[in-house]
C-alpha cells in the first residue's frame, strides 16, 4: 500500500476516532458522485470496514442537471461492484424554480436525499468535504456577509452526516486516487466560474497564495476549526438560555418570556428566537429573527406576520409564536 493511501487511512481513522462519527456494528451511507474526494472516501471506508467494524454502503445521486449524468451513475454503480459493497441510487424528481440558486436546490435534494437514505440503511451518511472545501466555505461565509456559526463553516458532525475528511486536502485525494489507479469523474459544474465557489477555488484562493507565498487553505480550515469550538461554546449557553426564556411549546406555538429574552445578550437572544422560530416551523431568517426580537421590547399588542403564516405577537409577559386564522389581519415584517 503506497504512502499516498496509508497518509489518508490514518488521517480518516483519527478523525472518525477523534469526533465518534461512528459506531462499531454501524452501517455507513457513503455519497459517492465519482470526483476524486468522494471516491476516495468510499475506497477508504471499504479498507478501514474491519479496523472500524463498520458496513459501507455506496451512494449516489441523479441530479438530471446535465445531459451524460447517468454515466455518472453507471460509473459509481461499477465501483461499488467492484469493492462487493450495496449500491442506492436516488435520483431528482423536481427542477430548480425560475431564478433559484442551482447549487442551493442540488444541495437540498441531495442532502434530503442522502438522509433518507441513511434512516432507511439504519446508519450515519458520510460526505466526502475536504479541508480545501473547508477553506472554500469560509471564504463564501466572509463574502454573504455571515456571522460566527457561517464562518465557522462544517462541523465534522451534523446527525446524520459525518464529514471524515475534513482536515484531508484535495491533493491527498487525488494522490489517493492515483495511487490505485483510479480514474475518477469530472463534474463540468465544478469548472464553471459561473458559480461562485467556483471562483473562489480556481481564482481568488490561488491568487492569494500566489501573492502571499503561503499555503492559505490550511489557514482558513484552522481557523474555521476554532471558531467552531467557539459557536460549539456559545450553542450550549444558548441551549440553557432557552430553558429558561422558552415558557411553553405546544401545537406548534412557542411562548417566549419577553423580560428574559430582552435581558440576553445579543449573542445568546439571537440563537434563542432561532431555536423558538424552528420549533415553530419555520427556518428563521435574520429579519425573522429581529422581528422577534424587536417584539421583545414593544408594547402588548405588537404583531407581525413572520414567514409560511408563522404570526409573532407580543402579549404582557410573553412573545408567541402561532399560525393565525385566516382572517386575521396583521402587519409582514
Amino acid at each position: 500500500m503506497g504512502s499516498s493511501v496509508t497518509r489518508v487511512l490514518q488521517d480518516v481513522t483519527r478523525m472518525i476516532r477523534r469526533h465518534r462519527m461512528l459506531e462499531p456494528g454501524s452501517t455507513v451511507v457513503v455519497a459517492v458522485s465519482g470526483g476524486p474526494d468522494s471516491l476516495c472516501l468510499l475506497h477508504a471506508m471499504v479498507r478501514l470496514q474491519r479496523l472500524l467494524r463498520v458496513e459501507p454502503v455506496c451512494f449516489h445521486f441523479d441530479h438530471h442537471l446535465r445531459p451524460g449524468s447517468a454515466s455518472d451513475a453507471a460509473y459509481v454503480r461499477g465501483q461499488a461492484r467492484k469493492l462487493g459493497v450495496p449500491f442506492v441510487l436516488r435520483e431528482a424528481h423536481s427542477t430548480p424554480n425560475r431564478g433559484a440558486s442551482v447549487e442551493a436546490w442540488a444541495r437540498t435534494v441531495r442532502y434530503e436525499a442522502l438522509a433518507a437514505a441513511a434512516e432507511e440503511q439504519g446508519g450515519v451518511a458520510a460526505v466526502g468535504h475536504t479541508a480545501d472545501d473547508q477553506a472554500e466555505t469560509v471564504l463564501l461565509a466572509l463574502l454573504r456577509g455571515g456571522g460566527l456559526d457561517a464562518v465557522s463553516a462544517m462541523k465534522p458532525v451534523t446527525r446524520p452526516v459525518v464529514r471524515p475528511l475534513l482536515e484531508t486536502t484535495r491533493e491527498q485525494t487525488e494522490a489517493f486516487c492515483r495511487a490505485l489507479r483510479l480514474r475518477p469523474r469530472r463534474d463540468p459544474m465544478n469548472e464553471d466560474p459561473a458559480y461562485l465557489r467556483v471562483g473562489i477555488r480556481d481564482g481568488v484562493i490561488p491568487l492569494l497564495e500566489e501573492r502571499l507565498g503561503r499555503n492559505v487553505r490550511s489557514s482558513l480550515a484552522r481557523s474555521a476549526a476554532l471558531l467552531e469550538r467557539d459557536a460549539g461554546f456559545l450553542e450550549g449557553l444558548a441551549a440553557e438560555a432557552t430553558s429558561e426564556v422558552m415558557a411553553g411549546r405546544k401545537d406548534g406555538t412557542v411562548e417566549l418570556r419577553a423580560k428574559a429574552l430582552r435581558d440576553l445578550p445579543e449573542a445568546l437572544s439571537t440563537r434563542v428566537v432561532r431555536t423558538a422560530l424552528l420549533e415553530a416551523g419555520l427556518a428563521p431568517a435574520a429579519a425573522h429573527i429581529q422581528s422577534v426580537l424587536t417584539l421583545s421590547t414593544s408594547r402588548p399588542g405588537s404583531r407581525v406576520l413572520l414567514g409560511k403564516g408563522l404570526l409573532a405577537e407580543r402579549g404582557r409577559e410573553y412573545v408567541r409564536l402561532s399560525r393565525p386564522s385566516p382572517h386575521q389581519t396583521v402587519a409582514r415584517s
